[in-house]
């Protein structure tokens, strides 16, 4: 069984310490997966890692001050621009969270440690720590489960339980079986050929690792509408 956590990798049935979460990972969805090479990588050398994430924690939750109308997050990544479309009326905290840490720029220069292609597929970022253990201190509660399904293009937070979600989330470039155990706040608009090829490009260790082809975050902005 496979698992997607805020607080590390986890390969087969190993579950680190301290993570709770579960999910359905022995679901076959190998029709969705990529077949074909996407046209070139695209990727440049990424820049070095500058954030201090010991001086990106936060007391609490920051005050939700956004409207219940769609945000757009604009990933830019050292391997292309990911476009979000984020849902403030389903995941009002979610997305508050996210244009709160945004505009500290907490994921300037970030990695993003995991990628899965085997039982699941997605592509994990939002640790400055790039070990899958960090956190911006706080933690918020779940959202918009109630039915949640996973397809190609979803984004969705990475948790270690009910209501533990901090900065960890995770894209998904193929449709893929999860428990409705992950807050979904966004969709992919732009920017899924980027994840392709980054998944194309596999993991170390093959099958749920990090990304051969390292990926950086390079700039993280929120914006209303």
């Amino acid at each position: 069984m496979k698992t997607l956590t805020a607080a590390g990798l986890i390969v087969g049935s190993l579950v680190l310490a301290g993570c709770s979460s579960s999910s359905s990972g022995n679901a076959t969805v190998s029709e969705n997966q990529p077949t074909s090479t996407p046209a070139g990588n695209g990727c440049t050398t990424p820049p070095a890692v500058t954030s201090s994430p010991q001086n990106n924690k936060y007391s609490h939750e920051p005050k939700l001050t956004i409207a219940r109308t769609t945000y757009t997050a604009t990933i830019v990544t050292n391997c292309g621009t990911i476009t979000v479309a984020m849902d403030g009326k389903k995941a009002p905290h979610t997305v508050n969270s996210f244009n709160f840490l945004a505009g500290k720029g907490y994921f300037t220069d970030t990695p993003c440690h995991r990628l899965t292609t085997t039982g699941i597929y997605v592509l994990q970022c939002g640790d400055p720590t790039g070990t899958g253990t960090g956190s911006p201190g706080y933690s918020f509660t779940d959202e918009n489960l109630a039915g949640a399904t996973y397809p190609k293009g979803t984004v969705a937070m990475a948790n270690s339980g009910p209501d533990t979600n901090g900065s960890q989330f995770f894209l998904v470039y193929a449709d893929t079986q999860l428990d409705p155990a992950y807050t979904p706040f966004g969709r992919v608009t732009s920017g899924l050929n980027v994840l392709l090829a980054i998944a194309h490009a596999g993991s170390n260790p093959p099958g749920d690792g990090r990304p051969k082809q390292p990926v950086v975050i390079e700039k993280f902005t929120v914006a209303k509408g």
